[in-house]
């Protein structure tokens, strides 16, 4: 069984605005496959970009259609822990992607991102498309 993925904000933009991309249509063909997960702080980023009240509404209804993976207080723990291991390396990484790389790992899901500073987290798997 291949493992679900967590789609990150920046693959559902290329989504959104290039359908046709490479990305755009791994995501169409994961969505078919009913592999994509969706969490909170990915919701409120994509929701935080809608130009009008129509288009929030539309990516409102279209994230709420898929599985929802939950933070935990151990999600904010690992968080930290992520972060306090990769800071001593000098590497930061912002909280938001943090959080994201915690609940794939908790979960067991791959990340589908354009972002490489995921690659910086370790035991983070990315789906390559």
């Amino acid at each position: 069984m291949k493992a679900n993925v967590l789609v990150d904000t920046s693959i559902w933009i290329e989504y959104f605005n290039k359908p046709d991309s490479n990305a755009g249509k791994s995501l169409e063909n994961l969505l078919k496959k009913g592999r994509v997960f969706l969490t909170g702080i990915i919701l409120t980023e994509l929701l935080q970009g809608a130009k009008i009240e129509k288009e929030f509404e539309s990516i409102l209804e279209s994230m709420l259609a898929l599985p929802f993976l939950e933070t935990t207080i151990n999600t904010w723990i690992q968080s930290g822990r992520i972060s306090f291991a990769l800071r001593k390396k000098d590497i930061t990484i912002p909280t938001t992607d943090l959080i994201i790389a915690s609940l794939s790992l908790e979960n067991n899901c791959k990340i589908f991102t354009l972002d490489l500073h995921f690659n910086k987290i370790p035991n983070v798997t990315i789906f390559h498309n």
